[in-house]
Protein backbone atom coordinates (compact mmCIF):
# COMPACT_ATOMS: atom_id res chain seq x y z
CA UNK A 1 0.00 0.00 0.00
CA UNK A 2 1.34 3.43 -0.94
CA UNK A 3 2.28 5.61 2.00
CA UNK A 4 0.65 9.02 2.45
CA UNK A 5 3.11 11.89 2.63
CA UNK A 6 2.35 14.33 5.44
CA UNK A 7 3.52 17.89 5.80
CA UNK A 8 5.57 18.31 8.99
CA UNK A 9 3.44 19.23 12.00
CA UNK A 10 5.61 22.31 12.65
CA UNK A 11 5.18 23.56 9.11
CA UNK A 12 1.73 22.71 7.82
CA UNK A 13 -0.60 24.63 10.17
CA UNK A 14 1.58 27.71 10.48
CA UNK A 15 2.20 27.90 6.74
CA UNK A 16 -1.47 27.57 5.86
CA UNK A 17 -2.53 30.09 8.52
CA UNK A 18 0.16 32.59 7.55
CA UNK A 19 -0.78 32.35 3.89
CA UNK A 20 -4.52 32.74 4.26
CA UNK A 21 -6.72 35.22 6.08
CA UNK A 22 -9.69 33.29 4.73
CA UNK A 23 -9.51 30.06 6.75
CA UNK A 24 -12.48 29.95 9.14
CA UNK A 25 -10.64 27.61 11.51
CA UNK A 26 -7.09 26.47 12.14
CA UNK A 27 -6.01 23.71 9.73
CA UNK A 28 -5.31 20.19 10.94
CA UNK A 29 -1.68 19.37 11.68
CA UNK A 30 -2.08 16.08 9.82
CA UNK A 31 -3.32 17.12 6.40
CA UNK A 32 -2.29 14.69 3.61
CA UNK A 33 0.24 16.29 1.27
CA UNK A 34 -2.15 16.23 -1.70
CA UNK A 35 -4.86 18.01 0.29
CA UNK A 36 -2.38 20.52 1.72
CA UNK A 37 -1.12 21.30 -1.77
CA UNK A 38 -4.66 21.72 -3.02
CA UNK A 39 -5.41 24.11 -0.15
CA UNK A 40 -2.32 26.16 -0.86
CA UNK A 41 -3.16 26.44 -4.54
CA UNK A 42 -6.80 27.32 -3.87
CA UNK A 43 -5.75 29.96 -1.35
CA UNK A 44 -3.31 31.62 -3.74
CA UNK A 45 -5.66 34.59 -4.32
CA UNK A 46 -5.22 35.35 -0.62
CA UNK A 47 -1.44 35.52 -0.74
CA UNK A 48 0.20 38.88 -0.10
CA UNK A 49 0.69 40.59 -3.42
CA UNK A 50 3.96 41.93 -4.75
CA UNK A 51 4.43 45.61 -5.60
CA UNK A 52 4.24 44.62 -9.27
CA UNK A 53 0.90 42.83 -8.91
CA UNK A 54 -0.81 45.33 -6.60
CA UNK A 55 -2.45 48.38 -8.09
CA UNK A 56 -0.73 51.31 -6.43
CA UNK A 57 -2.77 53.14 -3.86
CA UNK A 58 -5.70 50.73 -3.81
CA UNK A 59 -7.11 48.78 -0.91
CA UNK A 60 -6.23 45.14 -1.43
CA UNK A 61 -7.80 43.08 1.35
CA UNK A 62 -9.06 45.31 4.20
CA UNK A 63 -9.87 43.17 7.24
CA UNK A 64 -10.11 45.49 10.23
CA UNK A 65 -10.61 49.18 10.99
CA UNK A 66 -10.15 51.51 13.94
CA UNK A 67 -11.20 55.15 14.18
CA UNK A 68 -9.21 57.74 16.14
CA UNK A 69 -10.76 60.64 18.06
CA UNK A 70 -9.74 62.89 15.16
CA UNK A 71 -11.85 60.81 12.76
CA UNK A 72 -8.80 59.26 11.07
CA UNK A 73 -9.46 55.65 10.05
CA UNK A 74 -6.73 53.01 10.28
CA UNK A 75 -7.20 49.97 8.04
CA UNK A 76 -5.43 46.62 8.36
CA UNK A 77 -4.84 45.34 4.82
CA UNK A 78 -3.76 41.70 4.74
CA UNK A 79 -2.50 41.83 1.16
CA UNK A 80 -0.68 45.16 1.25
CA UNK A 81 0.58 43.86 3.68
CA UNK A 82 0.32 46.69 6.15
CA UNK A 83 -1.87 49.49 7.43
CA UNK A 84 -3.53 52.41 5.68
CA UNK A 85 -4.57 55.73 7.20
CA UNK A 86 -7.68 57.41 5.80
CA UNK A 87 -8.26 61.03 6.78
CA UNK A 88 -9.68 64.11 5.05
CA UNK A 89 -10.68 61.91 2.10
CA UNK A 90 -7.07 60.87 1.50
CA UNK A 91 -5.81 57.29 1.79
CA UNK A 92 -2.15 57.09 2.81
CA UNK A 93 0.07 54.08 3.48
CA UNK A 94 0.74 54.34 7.23
CA UNK A 95 2.95 51.24 7.38
CA UNK A 96 4.00 48.82 4.66
CA UNK A 97 5.38 45.47 5.77
CA UNK A 98 7.47 42.92 3.94
CA UNK A 99 6.18 40.12 1.72
CA UNK A 100 8.61 37.75 3.43
CA UNK A 101 6.75 35.20 5.52
CA UNK A 102 7.28 35.46 9.25
CA UNK A 103 8.22 39.13 9.29
CA UNK A 104 6.35 41.71 11.42
CA UNK A 105 2.86 42.50 10.10
CA UNK A 106 3.28 40.25 7.08
CA UNK A 107 -0.07 38.75 8.14
CA UNK A 108 -1.72 41.73 9.83
CA UNK A 109 -5.28 40.89 10.83
CA UNK A 110 -6.57 43.55 13.20
CA UNK A 111 -6.06 47.10 14.43
CA UNK A 112 -7.24 49.08 17.46
CA UNK A 113 -6.26 52.22 19.35
CA UNK A 114 -5.18 52.24 22.98
CA UNK A 115 -6.37 54.80 25.54
CA UNK A 116 -3.51 57.12 24.62
CA UNK A 117 -4.45 57.05 20.94
CA UNK A 118 -1.52 54.82 19.94
CA UNK A 119 -2.18 52.26 17.23
CA UNK A 120 -2.17 48.54 18.03
CA UNK A 121 -2.02 45.80 15.41
CA UNK A 122 -2.33 42.01 15.61
CA UNK A 123 -0.19 39.81 13.37
CA UNK A 124 -0.48 36.04 12.95
CA UNK A 125 2.83 35.79 11.06
CA UNK A 126 4.75 36.57 14.26
CA UNK A 127 1.96 35.66 16.71
CA UNK A 128 2.17 39.04 18.37
CA UNK A 129 0.53 42.38 19.09
CA UNK A 130 2.38 45.52 18.04
CA UNK A 131 2.15 49.09 19.29
CA UNK A 132 3.34 51.87 17.00
CA UNK A 133 5.74 54.33 18.60
CA UNK A 134 6.07 58.06 17.96
CA UNK A 135 8.31 57.38 14.95
CA UNK A 136 5.66 55.19 13.31
CA UNK A 137 7.49 51.91 13.93
CA UNK A 138 5.74 48.80 15.32
CA UNK A 139 7.08 47.47 18.63
CA UNK A 140 6.18 43.90 19.71
CA UNK A 141 4.44 43.55 23.07
CA UNK A 142 4.66 39.82 23.86
CA UNK A 143 7.78 38.65 22.06
CA UNK A 144 10.13 36.47 24.12
CA UNK A 145 13.52 36.33 22.37
CA UNK A 146 16.04 33.67 23.32
CA UNK A 147 19.39 34.57 24.82
CA UNK A 148 21.04 34.93 21.41
CA UNK A 149 18.22 37.03 19.92
CA UNK A 150 16.91 40.54 20.25
CA UNK A 151 13.20 41.32 20.32
CA UNK A 152 13.40 42.70 16.78
CA UNK A 153 15.12 39.59 15.38
CA UNK A 154 13.12 36.89 17.15
CA UNK A 155 10.67 35.31 14.69
CA UNK A 156 7.38 33.64 15.64
CA UNK A 157 8.14 34.07 19.34
CA UNK A 158 5.05 36.06 20.28
CA UNK A 159 2.69 34.73 22.92
CA UNK A 160 -0.57 34.96 20.93
CA UNK A 161 -1.53 32.36 18.35
CA UNK A 162 -3.80 33.95 15.71
CA UNK A 163 -4.84 37.41 16.93
CA UNK A 164 -8.01 38.30 15.01
CA UNK A 165 -9.28 41.22 17.07
CA UNK A 166 -8.20 43.64 19.82
CA UNK A 167 -10.18 45.62 22.39
CA UNK A 168 -8.98 48.05 25.07
CA UNK A 169 -10.93 48.80 28.25
CA UNK A 170 -11.14 52.09 30.12
CA UNK A 171 -8.16 51.16 32.30
CA UNK A 172 -6.01 50.55 29.24
CA UNK A 173 -5.98 46.75 29.49
CA UNK A 174 -5.54 45.09 26.09
CA UNK A 175 -7.74 42.09 25.21
CA UNK A 176 -7.04 39.82 22.24
CA UNK A 177 -9.16 37.20 20.49
CA UNK A 178 -6.91 34.21 19.80
CA UNK A 179 -8.54 32.16 17.05
CA UNK A 180 -5.90 29.43 17.17
CA UNK A 181 -6.70 28.26 20.70
CA UNK A 182 -10.24 29.63 20.95
CA UNK A 183 -9.75 31.97 23.85
CA UNK A 184 -9.74 35.62 24.88
CA UNK A 185 -6.58 36.80 26.63
CA UNK A 186 -5.53 39.96 28.43
CA UNK A 187 -2.02 41.33 27.98
CA UNK A 188 -0.73 41.67 31.52
CA UNK A 189 1.80 44.37 32.42
CA UNK A 190 1.58 45.71 28.86
CA UNK A 191 2.63 42.34 27.47
CA UNK A 192 5.78 41.98 29.53
CA UNK A 193 4.39 38.91 31.30
CA UNK A 194 2.52 35.99 29.79
CA UNK A 195 -1.03 36.73 28.57
CA UNK A 196 -3.81 35.97 31.04
CA UNK A 197 -6.67 33.83 29.77
CA UNK A 198 -10.02 35.55 30.34
CA UNK A 199 -12.42 33.13 28.66
CA UNK A 200 -12.48 30.03 26.50
CA UNK A 201 -14.82 30.68 23.58
CA UNK A 202 -14.51 28.45 20.54
CA UNK A 203 -13.86 30.29 17.24
CA UNK A 204 -13.91 33.70 18.92
CA UNK A 205 -13.42 36.41 16.30
CA UNK A 206 -14.65 39.84 17.33
CA UNK A 207 -14.20 41.90 20.51
CA UNK A 208 -15.63 45.18 21.76
CA UNK A 209 -15.56 47.12 25.03
CA UNK A 210 -18.83 48.98 25.68
CA UNK A 211 -19.42 52.15 27.72
CA UNK A 212 -19.88 50.06 30.89
CA UNK A 213 -16.51 48.33 30.37
CA UNK A 214 -18.18 45.04 29.44
CA UNK A 215 -16.26 42.90 26.97
CA UNK A 216 -18.37 41.61 24.07
CA UNK A 217 -17.24 38.55 22.11
CA UNK A 218 -18.65 37.24 18.85
CA UNK A 219 -18.03 33.67 17.75
CA UNK A 220 -18.81 31.58 14.68
CA UNK A 221 -19.97 28.64 16.81
CA UNK A 222 -22.81 28.37 19.30
CA UNK A 223 -23.31 30.40 21.30
CA UNK A 224 -22.48 33.34 19.05
CA UNK A 225 -22.59 36.53 21.11
CA UNK A 226 -21.23 36.79 24.65
CA UNK A 227 -20.82 39.58 27.19
CA UNK A 228 -18.22 39.46 29.97
CA UNK A 229 -18.58 41.90 32.85
CA UNK A 230 -15.58 43.72 34.38
CA UNK A 231 -15.61 41.23 37.27
CA UNK A 232 -15.53 38.26 34.89
CA UNK A 233 -19.17 37.14 34.85
CA UNK A 234 -20.03 35.72 31.43
CA UNK A 235 -23.47 35.95 29.80
CA UNK A 236 -24.76 34.62 26.48
CA UNK A 237 -26.59 37.39 24.60
CA UNK A 238 -27.38 35.49 21.39
CA UNK A 239 -27.64 31.72 21.94
CA UNK A 240 -27.47 29.16 19.18
CA UNK A 241 -26.49 29.70 15.55
CA UNK A 242 -28.34 32.83 14.41
CA UNK A 243 -25.62 34.53 12.36
CA UNK A 244 -24.15 32.85 9.29
CA UNK A 245 -20.47 33.83 9.70
CA UNK A 246 -20.05 36.70 12.17
CA UNK A 247 -16.71 38.51 12.24
CA UNK A 248 -16.98 41.58 14.46
CA UNK A 249 -19.22 43.33 16.98
CA UNK A 250 -19.71 46.96 18.04
CA UNK A 251 -21.99 48.23 20.79
CA UNK A 252 -23.57 51.69 21.06
CA UNK A 253 -23.93 53.55 24.37
CA UNK A 254 -27.62 52.59 24.53
CA UNK A 255 -26.69 48.89 24.57
CA UNK A 256 -27.57 48.14 20.95
CA UNK A 257 -25.10 45.68 19.45
CA UNK A 258 -24.16 45.46 15.78
CA UNK A 259 -22.64 42.35 14.21
CA UNK A 260 -21.15 42.12 10.73
CA UNK A 261 -21.87 38.84 8.98
CA UNK A 262 -19.67 37.99 6.03
CA UNK A 263 -21.78 35.20 4.58
CA UNK A 264 -25.18 36.92 4.89
CA UNK A 265 -23.82 39.50 3.84
CA UNK A 266 -25.37 41.81 6.40
CA UNK A 267 -25.07 43.99 9.46
CA UNK A 268 -27.24 42.64 12.24
CA UNK A 269 -28.74 44.80 14.97
CA UNK A 270 -29.35 43.38 18.43
CA UNK A 271 -31.55 45.62 20.56
CA UNK A 272 -31.46 44.96 24.33
CA UNK A 273 -33.86 42.14 25.20
CA UNK A 274 -34.87 41.50 21.58
CA UNK A 275 -33.79 38.87 19.02
CA UNK A 276 -31.28 39.88 16.34
CA UNK A 277 -32.55 41.45 13.13
CA UNK A 278 -30.84 42.02 9.79
CA UNK A 279 -30.50 45.80 9.71
CA UNK A 280 -28.59 46.32 6.45
CA UNK A 281 -28.14 43.53 3.91
CA UNK A 282 -26.87 42.86 0.39
CA UNK A 283 -25.12 44.92 -2.24
CA UNK A 284 -22.84 46.79 -2.22
CA UNK A 285 -21.72 44.62 0.72
CA UNK A 286 -20.03 41.44 -0.45
CA UNK A 287 -18.21 40.06 2.58
CA UNK A 288 -18.23 42.52 5.51
CA UNK A 289 -15.52 41.59 8.01
CA UNK A 290 -14.27 44.64 9.95
CA UNK A 291 -16.47 46.91 12.06
CA UNK A 292 -15.91 50.14 13.98
CA UNK A 293 -18.26 52.55 15.73
CA UNK A 294 -17.52 56.29 15.67
CA UNK A 295 -20.07 58.75 17.07
CA UNK A 296 -23.34 57.83 15.33
CA UNK A 297 -21.81 55.97 12.38
CA UNK A 298 -20.68 52.43 11.75
CA UNK A 299 -17.67 51.84 9.51
CA UNK A 300 -17.27 48.52 7.71
CA UNK A 301 -14.27 46.89 6.03
CA UNK A 302 -15.15 44.57 3.17
CA UNK A 303 -12.15 42.69 1.71
CA UNK A 304 -14.05 41.29 -1.27
CA UNK A 305 -15.42 44.69 -2.24
CA UNK A 306 -11.97 46.21 -1.51
CA UNK A 307 -13.82 49.05 0.14
CA UNK A 308 -14.78 50.82 3.35
CA UNK A 309 -18.49 51.53 3.90
CA UNK A 310 -20.35 53.59 6.44
CA UNK A 311 -23.87 53.35 7.84
CA UNK A 312 -25.53 56.39 9.39
CA UNK A 313 -28.02 56.43 12.27
CA UNK A 314 -30.93 55.97 9.84
CA UNK A 315 -29.40 52.84 8.35
CA UNK A 316 -28.25 54.42 5.08
CA UNK A 317 -25.29 52.54 3.61
CA UNK A 318 -22.68 54.33 1.49
CA UNK A 319 -19.18 53.66 0.21
CA UNK A 320 -16.36 55.96 1.29
CA UNK A 321 -14.72 57.67 -1.66
CA UNK A 322 -11.19 59.01 -1.36
CA UNK A 323 -8.04 59.96 -3.18
CA UNK A 324 -5.05 57.70 -2.72
CA UNK A 325 -1.29 57.89 -2.32
CA UNK A 326 0.67 54.79 -3.38
CA UNK A 327 2.35 52.76 -0.63
CA UNK A 328 6.09 53.05 -0.19
CA UNK A 329 8.20 50.15 -1.54
CA UNK A 330 8.05 47.00 0.57
CA UNK A 331 10.89 46.61 2.99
Amino acid sequence: MARKTLLPVSLSPRLLVSLSPCLPVSPSPCLPFSLSLLLLVSLSPCLPCSPQSCRAGELQYPLSIAVADSGAIFIADRKLPGIWRLHDNKLLAFFTGSNQLGTPLNAVRCVELDRDGRLLAGDSATRDIYRFDETGQPRPLTRRPTEDQTASSAVNSGQVGIPVDIAVNHSGDIFVADLEIGRVVKLVNDGRTDPQEIARISACRGLFIDSQDNLWVVSTTADQLHRISPNGDQEVIVPGLVFEFPHAVAVADNGTAYVCDGYAPAIWRVLPGLPPEKWVQGQPLINPVGLALYKDKLFIADPHAKAIFQIDAEGKLSKLEFGVQPPSPTR
